[in-house]
């Protein structure tokens, strides 16, 4: 600690999803230590990162491609498909958190980062000042669900609502729904509500992509491509599952011959009772459920002035172009759970090498830094 009360450490790591407990287990495993060397902040109430705040009806065997994190399995006789998922995660992450002894802060909501003294970052926080060496941003996007501005929204007498409120389909027993988005939220949202509702109608702004077959390494590649061209350009990332398509489960293909994933173009303007199109078609409705998905939560590190003209931030790797402390993981191309595990190591690899040339960590750790995830 300074004369200023600012705590000085070498990384902070903001966030303690599959991201921000990846980059902070292999900074472990290079020989920094929690708590002295670096710190892992997380705002959430408990383990689990955006997982903890799944509706119920998420069970675990609805998860596509949820990868262990490093360095321990999930326990396939724990990972009982029926349960919610937010349960099979959540105590899978806290466990990982104990194994390793991770010492993650909670709740702690990190305001900003800003440019400190010395060459150092300064991150202000509910628990304080840190003055860090470098950043790791690993934040995701459950904090910024997006809304759609859509001309008489204010006017709806009914319910409107985010997947990021989503309860599951029970409330909305008897009631007529109109689901707004394409991915798989949407999808999954729309199916389950639809055995209960009085009605349903699926809208989204472009005709959604089917894709029989399997999602196959070439396929997954493709898609991280695209969504990384556009991160390395600054512009905001697409999510991954945005242009991969939407995989024809039994479940969909059920609902597809049932008339329930047939879909209707965006609305014009939302009215007292429901939506309207210019052409004169109106749905009556009870409630909207915007499946609209999220922007990445990056709105701490503001101050740094790290956006491009495109409005993202542009990385390299997981390198914030414009700031070579600063690495974002869960990012844009590292936004799936087995990108993330891959993008905490590849922060901590170059990071290593910043505190190497810093002279920053104790003998012998910031050379592992450097090498030992290499």
């Amino acid at each position: 600690m300074n004369d200023f009360g600012v705590r000085d450490i070498d990384v902070v790591v903001v966030g303690a999803g599959q991201a921000g407990l990846s980059a902070a287990h292999h900074l472990r495993r290079t020989g920094l230590v929690p708590d002295q060397d670096f710190v892992v902040l997380d705002h959430a109430p408990r383990p689990g990162g955006a997982w903890q705040f799944r509706w119920p009806s998420l069970t675990y065997g609805k998860v596509h491609g949820m990868h262990a994190l490093p360095g321990m399995e999930l326990v396939t006789a724990e990972a009982d498909g029926e349960r919610p998922s937010a349960e099979v995660i959540g105590a899978y992450f806290t466990a990982y958190e104990r194994r390793f002894g991770l010492r993650v802060h909670r709740p702690a909501h990190v305001s900003a980062v800003r440019e400190g003294t010395g060459g150092r970052l300064r991150v202000e926080t509910s628990e304080g000042t840190w003055s860090a060496r470098a950043l790791i941003s690993a934040t995701g996007t459950w904090d910024r669900p997006f809304w759609p501005r859509v001309p008489g929204q204010e006017t709806f007498r009914g319910r409107q609502l985010h997947t990021a409120d989503y309860p599951g389909p029970a409330e909305f027993a008897g009631l007529r729904v109109v689901v707004v988005g394409g991915g798989a939220s949407g999808t999954q949202h729309l199916m389950e509500i639809a055995r209960v509702a009085a009605g349903t109608t699926w809208v989204t702004r472009r005709p959604p992509i089917f894709r029989d077959g399997p999602f196959d390494e070439e396929l997954g590649r493709a898609a991280v491509a695209l969504v990384d061209e556009r991160v390395r350009r600054g512009l905001p990332p697409l999510s991954v599952v945005s242009v991969t398509g939407l995989p024809v489960t039994e479940a969909v293909a059920r609902a597809r011959e049932e008339g329930v994933l047939d879909r209707l173009p965006m609305f014009d303007r939302i009215t007292p009772d429901g939506v309207a199109w210019d052409d004169g078609r109106t749905v009556a409705a009870d409630v909207i459920l915007w499946a609209t998905g999220f922007r990445a939560s990056v709105g701490h590190l503001a101050p740094l002035g790290l956006r491009e003209r495109g409005g993202g931030i542009r990385v390299e790797g997981t390198r914030a172009v414009r700031d070579e402390r600063v690495h974002l993981v869960g990012y844009g191309p590292s936004a799936s759970t087995i990108g993330a595990n891959r993008a905490g190591r590849a922060a901590v690899r170059e990071i290593g090498g910043l505190l190497a040339r810093a002279g920053a960590a104790a003998p012998g750790t910031a050379a592992a830094a450097a090498t030992a995830t290499a």
